[in-house]
């Protein structure tokens, strides 16, 4: 185990089957699976899908994988960052499914790398520190919404499927976990014209999240524009809807 890879290994076996049980996987699924570590959900996939990828980062557990390629001719190991690795491109055409116990330090960066490549991905469900998956559930106002939130309901629908304790993981991590399942939308709630527009408003709006709305995106958007969309532009940036946002991205 490494600690600055953030390795918490999943081991119990009653967490492992609910999370396969719920993922369904099917035998034409392509499956990328981040962080598989030592294998507890990848050996649980590897008969069931068309094809499995696995992109780990620490070279010992992927060579100890790729040595088992030979007995599962459907896996494939990935020895990468997953913050680098493109997952559109490991399946060409196809929509991939994604599944994983993400490493607890980069799994923020990472979701927002994986909202880049949403039009191929399926579906995904990752295991998340409970403060993480709480943040994607957050509501205006609240102490957890933040950019994050923002982002992943405007692109996913999202729903925590399971809470997982500390003592499910060798070593034990200081936190506890929760399993959240995304499904990019295929017609989203509040649709965007332009999503680099939206991105960019929303990482502005949280950037400077102590100041009302109207200095915050003052160098964007005017007062009155904000006004215009029946908005107080005295309001903070966690207290704007996922609406309000897409509105917001609009008038640029």
């Amino acid at each position: 185990m490494r600690k600055s890879l953030g390795q918490h290994f999943l081991h119990r076996k009653s967490v492992i089957n609910e999370i396969v049980d719920f993922f369904n996987p099917q035998a034409d699924d392509v499956v990328v699976e981040i962080g598989p570590g030592l294998g507890a959900l990848t050996y649980q996939l590897v008969e069931r899908v068309y094809q499995l990828h696995v992109v780990e980062l620490d070279k010992n557990l992927a060579d100890s994988l790729r040595r088992q390629s030979g007995r599962y001719p459907t896996l494939e190991v990935h020895h990468g960052d997953a913050l680098k690795t493109r997952v559109d491109a490991l399946a060409a055409a196809e929509k991939v499914r994604l599944i994983g116990n993400l490493p607890y330090n980069i799994s923020t960066p990472l979701l927002f790398h994986l909202l880049q490549q949403r039009k191929s991905i399926k579906d995904m469900l990752f295991m998340l520190q409970k403060e993480v998956g709480e943040r994607l559930h957050a509501t205006p106002g609240s102490k957890r919404y933040g950019r994050l939130t923002v982002m992943l309901q405007q692109s996913c629908s999202t729903q925590i499927v399971l809470h997982v304790d500390k003592d499910a993981f060798s070593p034990p991590p200081k936190v506890d976990s929760v399993v959240v399942y995304l499904v990019p939308y295929q017609d989203p709630p509040h649709p965007v014209t332009d999503p680099e527009a939206f991105a960019k408003v929303v990482r502005m709006a949280f950037s400077k999240r102590r100041k009302t709305i109207r200095n915050a995106l003052k160098p964007l958007i005017q007062t009155q524009q904000i006004a215009d969309l029946g908005v107080d532009p005295e309001l903070r940036p966690e207290q704007l809807s996922v609406d309000i946002y897409a509105k917001l991205s609009e008038l640029l």
